[in-house]
């Protein structure tokens, strides 16, 4: 009883709100208020070999699988969340998040022989300024749900870039191309890796580290975020 009169004490001078619509979060809400939960809008993209971001990829990698949780599109509740993720520093929904998507992964055939989660890195100045990878907090999420090992370490971004916004895709390409090393590509070899970032726009960022990847020997590669723009 004490313990919820402070709590609703807290609640009423630092109000705990959804991270998509901005609404106060009742008592068994969570990161996102129910409405949100079930209303934004989800692709099912795990569904399905053949979708959006998946085809984004052919004839440039050969990814197994690639899917989305949600559609992004300019001013949505969705591009609200990841911002509050990626600049606000609200790096939890990022794992709360991944740990909803991460059970509807493992329930995919396309998705369910994953064993290694990997986020896309920063560079370490970048990852220091911001405190944190958003990337990285998505995987922490999907790896728990996964019963899946997290993996920081094997793939680095060993030069910095410049950012992607506004770029065209081919200029996205070169700007990201080589960016990427692994540190030990034989603890990968034979295994079905999930690489994971925050949103897919042009899906240049992952093809370029797709391809790094590559260069483990027996390797399967799949890919998933949190969004990926609408079209």
């Amino acid at each position: 009883m004490i313990k919820e009169y402070f709590q609703d004490l807290i609640s009423l001078f630092y109000p705990r709100i959804c991270l998509a619509c901005g609404n106060t979060l009742y008592k068994n809400e969570h990161m996102l208020c129910f409405s949100c939960l079930y209303h934004l809008p989800k692709t099912n993209f795990h569904q399905f070999e053949d979708n959006a971001v998946a085809r984004q990829f052919w004839g440039k990698i050969d990814f197994s699988s690639a899917a989305s949780c949600y559609y992004f599109s300019k001013g949505s509740k969705v591009q609200h969340l990841v911002h509050q993720l990626k600049y606000k520093g609200y790096k939890e929904i990022g794992s709360y998040i991944g740990e909803l998507y991460g059970k509807e992964l493992k329930n995919s055939p396309l998705f369910n022989s994953i064993s290694v989660v990997i986020p896309v890195p920063l560079h370490p100045r970048k990852q220091a300024k911001r405190g944190y990878n958003q990337a990285e907090w998505f995987a922490i999420g999907l790896a728990e749900s996964m019963k899946a090992e997290l993996d920081t370490t094997t793939l680095i971004r060993a030069h910095s870039s410049e950012t992607q916004t506004r770029k065209t895709r081919f200029r996205r390409w070169e700007n990201v191309k080589e960016i990427f090393q692994l540190t030990d590509p034989q603890r990968l070899a034979g295994k079905h890796i999930l690489l994971v970032d925050d949103v897919i726009t042009t899906g240049s960022t992952l093809e370029a580290a797709g391809h790094e990847l590559k260069k483990t020997p027996d390797i399967k590669i799949s890919v998933a975020s949190i969004a990926c723009a609408s079209h």
